[in-house]
């Protein structure tokens, strides 16, 4: 067996800091909820934050589930704030959505974070400024470009690595019309111990299946759908899940995660199965909606009803980002999707 080199061992030191607990296998990209106005819910995003607590021990806010490309920089800062509070008192682990579509915003966005952390904290070391703040990096995208090449790609992503920020990448070519070539994620493993995780939404798996070294750094799939196969636990490629659908069913991912480690491999089968059929359909319901994205819609649908419980449909329907409520058909459809797969709540936690 090869000795770890030098950059899996800072790598494997500066998690143990970031994760005093452990890294946490589930993550959930929260979607943002809005009050009539048009503002950001605060009270909301806290209720939701306590009702998911229980099972989700990471969240990404903002991601693109929760409008990450589309709020204002005044939107985002509130939605930290919030989501800062709630994490301090729920002992819970943050990485801060920076999803700029040019590496030069996202470096300004991290450095303009960690400056607003120092005069919230009060707190000059910046690994104490992120730890007082539950946050654990920053997540962070390729540039945006079909045309890029592999080495354009790494130039970029190694301006911000060299940061020295801890930073999760995000395979998202849905918005960046890309990917990272798993070389390429090998070698930016290789040379910065501060990449320490690896979010993939592509569905592709590029990465995980590739064989490559990656030095230690935590592997996600965002991708949803059969989810009793993809985690090492199950002889998968990957360290854990970040979920869209986290949002509405954390109990049940949980649920999957513990039936795995215990080898209960029928009970874990059989709930991914139901939940992969309910998922498919109501984001089939969502497709094609002219505003918002088919993540923070399908969510916004779902957890209408784990909010409001069975009587959801009398209650206003969920704001979009776009300033517009998802149609009552939408809403009407999804319910039944969850009545028919068996996963209508009882009682709602926004009740």
């Amino acid at each position: 067996m090869s000795r770890p080199t030098q950059t899996a061992v800072e790598r494997r030191k500066l998690l143990a800091r970031l994760f005093p607990d452990g890294i946490p296998v589930l993550w959930c990209p929260m979607i943002t909820h809005y009050d009539r106005g048009g503002g950001i819910d605060a009270q909301r995003m806290a209720a939701h934050l306590r009702h998911l607590s229980p099972h989700v021990k990471g969240f990404l806010i903002p991601g693109s589930t929760g409008d990450g490309w589309e709020l204002s920089d005044s939107e985002t800062r509130r939605l930290l704030e919030t989501g800062i509070r709630e994490m301090a008192r729920l002992n819970l682990q943050l990485l801060v959505g920076t999803l700029k579509t040019e590496a030069d915003a996202a470096i300004r966005a991290m450095r303009d974070t960690v400056d607003w952390l120092e005069s919230s904290t009060g707190e000059g070391n910046i690994e104490n400024r992120l730890a007082r703040s539950h946050v654990c990096g920053f997540t962070v995208c390729p540039p945006r470009g079909k045309e890029l090449t592999q080495q354009q790609i790494g130039a970029a992503l190694g301006s911000i690595l060299e940061s020295g920020l801890p930073a999760a990448l995000y395979q998202l070519p849905q918005i960046t019309l890309n990917e990272m070539q798993p070389e390429l994620v090998a070698a930016l493993a290789k040379q910065f111990p501060n990449f320490i995780l690896l979010k993939d939404t592509s569905g592709a798996d590029h990465v995980a299946l590739s064989g490559q070294k990656l030095e230690n750094v935590f592997l996600v799939r965002g991708a949803e759908g059969d989810y009793a196969r993809w985690l090492k636990v199950a002889r998968g490629p990957y360290d854990g899940f970040l979920l869209s659908t986290a949002n509405c069913f954390a109990r049940q991912f949980h649920q999957i995660l513990e039936d795995l480690a215990a080898r209960r491999l029928k009970a874990a089968q059989e709930m991914s199965e139901r939940l992969t059929a309910c998922i498919n359909e109501v984001f089939g319901i969502v497709t094609g909606l002219p505003h918002g994205n088919p993540f923070a819609n399908a969510n916004k649908a779902m957890d209408h009803f784990f909010a409001w419980g069975p009587k959801a449909q009398a209650a206003a329907p969920p704001r979009l980002h776009a300033g517009v409520c998802l149609h009552a058909d939408v809403i009407r459809a999804t319910g039944e999707a969850l009545s028919r797969h068996g996963l209508m709540p009882d009682k709602g936690y926004w009740e």
